[in-house]
C-alpha cells in the first residue's frame, strides 16, 4: 500500500474518526479513558508524550507503515503510545550522501501529535548498491555508519530506540555469522552515540534465539547495545495451542539475564523488548484475544520493557491485526484496552500464586490496586474458590461478575478486589522459582513416563495434559510414537536447566512396534555449536530387534543450550509408527 499523503491530515482524521465510531457502534465498546482530546471538528489536539517506555506497544508491517491515520488513533485511544516503526533506515538516503527526511518527518510529526513515540529499524543495504550487497551490508560499513549517524542526529530529542536489524540471522547471507552481526551492531552503536549520546541501540534476534546473541557477544558485540529485541512468535503459539506450557514463555527474559550475566555483566539489566509478537486470527478471534492478554500479563510478570504487538491493523503478514483490514476492532483490541484500563500504562509485577495448586495467577499492581490475571493451565475448566466475594472481569467480553467462586477456563480473566491474603501470598512468592509440576531447581534428573499413569516430573511434552487422555499401546504401559500431536516434543523445566551448557545424558526406554519393524530413533536438540539455527542432531540408534522387551538407549551431549528458540528444547526424530516409548529421562552429569 502506498504512503498516504499527509497534506490533508485534518480531513483524513475526521473521516477516520467517523469510520471508527461507526465500526465500534456494533461492537462491545472499548475503554477510551486514554483517548486524545478532540475539538469540534473531530480532530485531536496534540498530546504530551510519555517519556517512559510502556510495556503496551504496537507494531506495523511495511504495508501499514505509511497509513498511520487509519489505525494509530485507535491505538492511542486505549493507551498505546509506543510504536515500533519500520520507516527510516535507507529510506532517507536513496542516493549516497543525499538525505531526504520529508516523508519521515511528516510521519514522525503525526505520531507525535497523538502523543506516540516511535523507534527506528536499522535494516537493509544501500539502495545504490542493489545486487552488490547481500544480507548484512558488510562491504558497506562506512556507508551504514554514515546513514545511522545522520538518522540519530536528525532525530535527536525525538527518537531514542534504534533497533539494529530485523530478526538476525534472518535476512543475512548463509555465509554470514554472528561475528558479522556483531561488527554491524558495533558500527551502528558507535555511529548513533557519536551523533546522539541519548540514543539507545538494540541488539536483535529472531524468535527467542538467545543463542545467536550469545555468540554475537562472544564475537565482540559486548558493550555495544542498550537493549535486547526478540520476536518470540513460536513460544507464544506454543502457549496458545498447548495449555500448560506457560513456563517456556516465562523463561525468555530470565534466560536473557543469564546470558548477559555470563557474557556482559555490565549490561545485565538492559531492557528486553518483544518488538514483534502476534497470533493469526485464522485460529479464531477469541483465541487471538486470549493470546494478546496472556502475552502482556506474562510479559509484565517477567519484566518485558515493551511488547509491540504485531500488528495494529492487518497488513502484509496476514490477519494478525487488533483491527481488521477495514479498521474494524477485533475482540483482542477491546480485551487489550480493558487490560490497560485496569493496570495502567506502567504496571508492575507483585508476584505469583498457584490457584488450586495448578493454575498460574499473576498479581499486578494496577491503576487502582492489585489485579490478578489468571486462566487454566489445562484444557478442562476448573472452579476456584477465592474465599470472599471478588469482582471478575472478562476483558474479552467486558462482562463483570461478583462472586466468591468462579469457573476458570483458558480465557484470561482479571480478578479485582483481590483478597489481602492472596496478595500477600503473591508478594511472598516473588523471586521464587515458578513451579511446573514441582520444583526441580536442584534435581539431578527429570523424566516423563508413559506407563500406566502418565507422569511429567520436570520433563514435559508439548502435548501437555492432552497426552494423558490419548490412546496408549500395550494395555496402558507405553505410548505409540505418532500420537498425540506434540508428544515427541520436549521441554525440561527451566528451573532444572536453562541457557547453561552442562554435560547431559538422555535415556529413552523404547521398543519396536508390535510387528517388530526395523526402527531407529534419534533427536535434535538446542546446541551452542549451531548458532545460526540453534539446533543439531544426534546420531540415531537402532532399536534392538526383540519387541517383547524394553530397551534402554542412551545419548550423551556436552553442548546443550536450552532456551526455547523454536519453542522446544529437543524432539524425537523417528518414524512414529515404528516405535513405542515407555519413558524418557534427562540427567545432569555435573551433579
Amino acid at each position: 500500500m502506498k504512503d498516504m499523503p499527509m497534506k490533508s491530515a485534518k480531513t483524513i482524521l475526521a473521516v477516520v474518526a467517523s469510520a471508527w465510531l461507526l465500526a465500534s457502534a456494533s461492537a462491545t465498546a472499548a475503554p477510551v479513558t486514554n483517548a486524545p482530546a478532540a475539538d469540534s471538528t473531530g480532530v485531536h489536539a496534540a498530546v504530551p508524550r510519555d517519556p517512559e517506555l510502556s510495556i503496551f506497544g504496537i507494531g506495523s508491517s511495511s504495508r501499514c507503515d505509511g497509513n498511520h491515520p487509519q489505525w494509530m488513533p485507535q491505538m492511542a485511544a486505549i493507551g498505546i503510545r509506543d510504536v515500533r516503526a519500520f520507516y527510516g533506515s535507507w529510506g532517507i538516503e536513496r542516493e549516497e550522501g543525499k538525505f531526504d527526511f520529508t516523508k519521515f518527518d511528516e510521519r514522525l510529526a503525526y505520531d507525535e501529535s497523538l502523543g506516540v513515540q516511535a523507534g527506528v529499524l536499522l535494516n537493509g543495504t544501500p539502495p545504490w548498491k542493489k545486487g552488490l550487497e547481500k544480507g548484512l551490508p558488510m562491504h558497506s560499513l562506512p556507508e551504514w555508519s554514515a546513514m545511522v549517524r545522520e538518522m540519530a542526529h536528525h532525530t535527536k530529542g525525538r527518537i531514542k530506540l534504534f533497533e539494529c536489524w530485523n530478526e538476525a540471522p534472518n535476512g543475512t547471507s548463509k555465509d554470514q555469522t554472528a561475528a558479522d552481526y556483531a561488527k554491524l551492531l558495533c558500527a551502528a552503536y558507535d555511529a548513533a552515540k557519536s551523533a546522539n549520546p541519548e540514543a539507545m541501540v538494540g541488539m536483535a534476534a529472531k524468535s527467542a534465539h538467545i543463542g545467536y546473541l550469545d555468540q554475537a557477544l562472544l564475537a565482540g558485540a559486548k558493550g555495544h547495545y542498550d537493549y535486547v529485541s526478540l520476536h518470540p512468535y513460536e513460544v507464544l503459539g506454543c502457549v496458545v495451542n498447548h495449555p500448560g506450557t506457560e513456563p517456556v514463555f516465562l523463561s525468555i527474559v530470565p534466560n536473557v539475564r543469564k546470558m548477559l550475566a555470563a557474557r556482559d555483566p555490565a549490561k545485565l539489566n538492559v531492557p528486553v523488548l518483544f518488538t514483534e509478537i502476534g497470533v493469526d486470527t485464522r485460529r479464531g478471534t477469541d483465541k487471538q484475544a486470549q493470546a494478546v492478554l496472556k502475552t502482556y500479563i506474562m510479559g509484565i510478570h517477567q519484566g518485558v520493557a515493551c511488547i509491540n504487538y504485531y500488528e495494529g491493523m492487518d497488513g502484509d503478514s496476514g490477519p494478525l491485526g487488533l483491527l481488521d483490514a477495514r479498521c474494524n476492532p477485533r475482540p483482542a483490541y477491546h480485551a487489550l484496552g480493558r487490560l490497560i484500563e485496569q493496570v495502567g500504562r506502567h504496571p508492575a509485577s507483585l508476584g505469583w500464586v498457584m490457584l488450586n495448586d495448578k493454575h498460574y495467577g499473576f498479581m499486578i499492581q494496577g491503576a487502582k490496586g492489585p489485579v490478578l490475571g489468571t486462566w487454566t493451565s489445562t484444557t478442562a475448566p476448573d472452579e476456584v474458590d477465592f474465599g470472599q466475594t471478588v469482582e471478575i472481569l472478562d476483558p474479552t467480553t467486558g462482562a463483570s461478575t461478583h462472586a466468591s467462586k468462579y469457573r476458570l477456563t483458558l480465557g484470561p480473566v482479571l480478578v479485582l478486589n483481590v483478597p489481602a491474603a492472596l496478595v500477600a501470598q503473591a508478594r511472598a512468592n516473588k523471586g521464587k522459582p515458578l513451579p511446573w509440576g514441582g520444583d526441580y531447581s536442584h534435581a539431578k534428573s527429570v523424566s516423563v513416563t508413559f506407563a500406566d499413569t502418565y507422569a511429567e516430573k520436570g520433563l514435559h511434552t508439548m502435548a501437555a495434559d492432552s497426552i494423558a487422555a490419548d490412546v496408549l499401546a500395550y494395555g496402558g504401559n507405553a505410548r505409540s510414537g505418532e500420537v498425540p500431536k506434540g508428544g515427541n516434543v520436549f521441554y525440561v523445566d527451566p528451573n532444572f536447566l536453562s541457557y547453561d551448557t552442562v554435560p547431559l545424558e538422555i535415556t529413552a526406554m523404547v521398543k519396536r512396534n508390535e510387528k517388530g519393524e526395523k526402527a531407529s530413533i534419534g533427536f535434535e536438540y538446542e546446541s551452542n555449536k549451531t548458532p545460526r539455527e540453534g539446533y543439531r542432531n544426534v546420531q540415531p540408534q537402532e532399536i534392538p530387534e526383540d519387541a517383547s522387551q524394553w530397551h534402554k538407549l542412551t545419548w550423551k551431549i556436552d553442548d546443550c543450550q536450552f532456551v526455547g528458540t523454536w519453542a522446544f528444547h529437543f524432539r524425537i526424530q523417528a518414524d512414529p509408527k515404528k516405535y513405542r516409548i515407555q519413558s524418557l529421562t534427562v540427567t545432569r552429569l555435573d551433579r
